[in-house]
Order: structure tokens, then C-alpha cells, then sequence
């Protein structure tokens, strides 16, 4: 591995890395997904079914960090003021003062997101996109750093609603988790069975402030930003990609969120690599994770048996990625 930016980072994330691995048993592919969205400070879904320990991956993180940790459970009868607070009438002043809900926090888990209605969803979307939220026409910002993750079981599930694109689109990330290998789930066993971890808290939340201004100035390459564009048009507008008939299979493509997502989520894998510039393994590694949300699908192509993965698939294989930049061009970065 190539020297880090920063020793000092490199160190802590190994560190924060290392204590929720005491815990959480394999899972590896999930957690570099964390800690890229927490670097680059965006949000993420993960969708998988009940029992993975996607709560605990996060509850454990937040520990670490010394983060303040909140669950919401969705459930259709949520209402927006379960989430975001409300005001309260005090009798004896004759005051409303305002009981600020559990969006409040560093680290938000939001389980089982689409199992709320439409008018929850729609007061999650302002605190992910500002940062802040609106009751009774005033405005609150939630603490810094801040991180949505919501879960989701998968779509085929009894009760659940389809998310809103708008929403879906806000995440920077969408990771699909599997069931663990049986050497690892008889780790897992050993470990809930055996006697209770206690984490170590290695980090605060201003040091993970630091790292994320500092994966900031990890270097992106022009000819990878160009690239992202490249993959994120070719959703669009395949057949300008050489890509004939993709077209009939997709009804929306990826915005420009998809774009940004691509060039930060790079940078942030770059610098859990351990590097100050990204290389492009570090983008095409996370494009199905970028990309499969924000692909809507038409009937034609759901009808053919497609699914995002698929078609993010052939447009991986129709526009190709830069070339590795030389070694004195790296220098130079």
C-alpha cells in the first residue's frame, strides 16, 4: 500500500475499523460502504433481509465515534412529528416551547424505512438534503457530522411501500447485504453466545469531522470525473454509448447526484486505501452502489426479467475506465 496522506488517519480508521470488527463478525464489503458514506458524508440504504446486523454495524460505529446514536421504527402509522418533534403547550406559562425529535443525532438509523407512508418519508428528505429541520416555521440544524442510514427489507415483503425517487435519490449509496458464510456465522454464534464485547471509543465526532475535511482533498483525476459523467449519460441516453436497445429497458436515469456521489464516494475509498488520490478501481468498485438505486426500471425491462444490476453491468463493459495513472503523475498529485 502506497503512504497515506496522513499516518495519523490512516491509523484512526484502522482503529475505529478495528473496534466495530470486534463485534460485528464479517459483513466487510458493508462496512467499507459505512465508513465511505461517513467520509464522504453522504447517505446510505441498505436493504437485506431482517437478522443481518445492520443495526448493530451502525450502533457500534456510533460508539466508537462517541457519535449520538438514534433508531426510528418505521411503522405506517408514524406521523412527521415522530421524527422531527413538535410543539408542546406548557399550561402554566401559557408558552409553546419545542420537543425536538429523534432526527437529532450524529448517527440517524431509520429501520425498516419503507414501511412508513409517504408524508414520513417527505420529512426525512429536508433533514438529509439541509441538514436541518422546520417545525412550526422555524428552522434547527442537526448536529455535525450527520448520517442517515436507513434499512429496507426487500420490496416483496408483506406491508411495505415503494420509496419516492426523490427520496431514493438522496441516498448516496444503496448496499445490498447477504447472509453470512457458515464460517461466519458460527463466529457470530460463538460471540453472542459467549461473553459480552465492550467497545472502546477511539474517536469523537470532531475528529471525524477532521476526516472528512480531509477526504476533501483527496485528488480526483479530470479524466475520472469525466468518466463518472460518461457512465452517469450513458443511464440517460445509451444509445449515444454505443449501448442500442438499453434504452427501452430504463424509464429514468441517474441525476447528477449519481455524478457527485461517484467522484466522493472515490475519494473516501481512496483514503480508507490509504492514498491521497484516487485511482479509478476506487470508483468503478463503488458504481453498483451509486447507480442501482437511481436506475428506474420500465415495464419492458422488468417484463425481460432485468434489474438495475444487470444493466449497470453493460454499461460498465460499454464505457471503459481511464488508465491507471503513472507513478510520476501520482507523485505530482
Amino acid at each position: 500500500m502506497e503512504t497515506p496522506h496522513n499516518p495519523e488517519s490512516a491509523q484512526l480508521m484502522e482503529q475505529i475499523l478495528y473496534e466495530v470488527k470486534r463485534v460485528v463478525v464479517g459483513q466487510d464489503r458493508f462496512l467499507e460502504r459505512v465508513m465511505v458514506a461517513m467520509l464522504a458524508q453522504g447517505h446510505l440504504l441498505v436493504e437485506g433481509v431482517p437478522g443481518l446486523a445492520k443495526t448493530l454495524t451502525v450502533k457500534t460505529l456510533a460508539d466508537v465515534v462517541r457519535g449520538r446514536f438514534k433508531r426510528i421504527q418505521f411503522t405506517p402509522d408514524l406521523v412527521p412529528a415522530d421524527l422531527i418533534g413538535t410543539r408542546i403547550y406548557n399550561q402554566k406559562t401559557g408558552d409553546f416551547s419545542t420537543s425536538l425529535g429523534p432526527v437529532f443525532a450524529n448517527l440517524l438509523l431509520a429501520d425498516e424505512i419503507n414501511r412508513a407512508p409517504a408524508k414520513v418519508q417527505s420529512a426525512l428528505l429536508e433533514v438529509m438534503q439541509e441538514r436541518q429541520v422546520t417545525i412550526a416555521g422555524e428552522s434547527h440544524k442537526v448536529p455535525a457530522p450527520f448520517l442517515v442510514m436507513a434499512t429496507q427489507n426487500p420490496i416483496e415483503t408483506e406491508g411495505t411501500y415503494p420509496l419516492p425517487e426523490a427520496q431514493v435519490d438522496r441516498f448516496m449509496m444503496k448496499v445490498l447485504v447477504d447472509y453470512p458464510t457458515d464460517e461466519e456465522e458460527y463466529v457470530i454464534v460463538e460471540r453472542v453466545t459467549g461473553p459480552a464485547v465492550t467497545v472502546q471509543s477511539v474517536a469523537t465526532t470532531d475528529q471525524l469531522a477532521t476526516l472528512q475535511a480531509q477526504c476533501r482533498n483527496v485528488y480526483v483525476d479530470p479524466s475520472m470525473v469525466q468518466y463518472a459523467v460518461k457512465l452517469v449519460s450513458a443511464t440517460r441516453t445509451p444509445e449515444k454509448h454505443g449501448l442500442k436497445g438499453l434504452g427501452a429497458f430504463i424509464t429514468y436515469g441517474a441525476s447528477p447526484r449519481a455524478t457527485i456521489g461517484l467522484v466522493e464516494g472515490a475519494r473516501a475509498l481512496a483514503m480508507l486505501r490509504g492514498r491521497s488520490y484516487a485511482l479509478p478501481e476506487d470508483m468503478t468498485d463503488l458504481v453498483p452502489d451509486v447507480l442501482r438505486h437511481r436506475l428506474v426500471l420500465s415495464y419492458e425491462g422488468l417484463a425481460e426479467g432485468l434489474d438495475a444490476d444487470a444493466l449497470i453491468g453493460r454499461i460498465m463493459a460499454a464505457v471503459t475506465p481511464p488508465a491507471k495513472p503513472l507513478e510520476h503523475e501520482k507523485r505530482a498529485a
